[in-house]
């Protein structure tokens, strides 16, 4: 695993875009993160704090990573991506006497800023930068509550195009034949995402293909349709009484 640096504002100019044109110059030259490249595979984000340092937080420049939080033979997954804010160490550092296991998987290689002490110093002459930080963590929340919605639903088809859409919101770009989320998610994966089994997430997605509503492509996932469509009939199922 490799360490060098990056000037954050070019990595990720959407964190200066309240800044004037000159407090931008002057944030891409002064805003500079340790960074991390993680290859595939299991992680232990242990690994991204040096002893003893006390870092603000991780934030993910490029890749794709899950995190399953499992309590027993049951588990939730997260997807997070360029742009998301971590603090593991919190996240993940026991708070009941409940016995959750995190686990991160990096899917696509990873590269993560380390937001330290020396970033933190620099960071508070841009407050705006620092608000951008807190949008990040509340937009991540913002999507387990849909997540938590959605997998409330019944019929499991709805249960993945609406975790579907939620990526796109996200990461999807626009297609002349769909919106692309340029993610290479695998069946197992997307069932601990929506909370089912794999062979029946394998059966629900041969059926929303089927229905040129969701298939997988060299690129990643292709979404057809509009997503506002979803709404009533989903709604009339969940409401639907027993």
């Amino acid at each position: 695993m490799a360490r060098d640096l990056v000037r954050l504002l070019s990595a990720d100019p959407e964190l200066g875009e309240r800044l004037t044109p000159e407090e931008q110059e002057r944030a891409r030259q002064q805003l500079v993160a340790g960074v991390l490249h993680v290859p595939t595979g299991r992680w232990d984000p242990a690994t991204a704090v040096e002893p003893g340092s006390s870092p603000l937080a991780l934030l993910i420049i490029d890749g794709l990573l899950l995190r399953d939080l499992d309590l027993g033979r049951r588990s939730s997954t997260e997807v997070l991506g360029s742009g998301d804010v971590l603090r593991p160490w919190d996240a993940d550092s026991p708070v009941s006497e409940l016995p959750l296991v995190a686990r991160w998987t990096i899917l696509e290689d990873l590269t993560v800023a380390v937001l330290d002490e020396r970033f933190l110093h620099a960071a508070v002459r841009y407050p705006s930068v620092i608000d951008a930080l807190f949008g990040r963590a509340a937009r991540r929340n913002r999507g387990l509550a849909v997540r938590l919605v959605v997998n409330q639903l019944v019929r499991l088809e709805d249960r993945l195009l609406l975790a579907m859409w939620s990526l796109a919101e996200r990461w999807g770009r626009v297609t002349p034949d769909g919106v692309l989320i340029p993610m290479g998610l695998t069946h197992s994966a997307l069932a601990r995402l929506v909370g089912a089994r794999r062979p029946s997430v394998t059966s629900a997605l041969g059926d929303l293909s089927r229905d040129h509503l969701l298939e997988r492509t060299e690129d990643g996932w292709l979404l057809r349709g509009d997503p506002a469509h979803l709404v009533d009939p989903v709604t009339e199922r969940l409401l639907a009484p027993a």
